[in-house]
């Protein structure tokens, strides 16, 4: 069964091909990177325009959230800082 706002790669009558239905597969099962991989090389390709939409919807699906840079990035500097401060403190 599909999670929410997933649709089930095998159910009879989802869109697009073998090959966008295996990405989309390869995402729910927990491969990310393989999906993302498997969506670009349809996309390389000369796919329909609903293959198209499928391989780009995955992608959009799977897309590193820019907030998190943000945080990863806040984070790096509260370290630095944490860190200068403790080699001011004991040197």
């Amino acid at each position: 069964m599909a999670k929410g706002g997933q649709t089930e790669p095998s159910a009879p009558g989802s869109p697009g091909s073998d090959a966008v239905r295996a990405a989309w597969a390869r995402k729910d099962a927990g491969d990310v990177a393989g999906a993302r991989k498997d969506a670009e090389r349809i996309l390389a390709g000369s796919p329909s325009l609903e293959d198209r939409e499928r391989a780009e919807d995955l992608l959009r699906a799977t897309a590193t959230p820019r907030a998190l840079y943000g945080y990863a990035l806040l984070g790096a500097v509260i370290l630095a800082v944490l860190l200068g401060l403790a080699l001011t403190r004991y040197s």
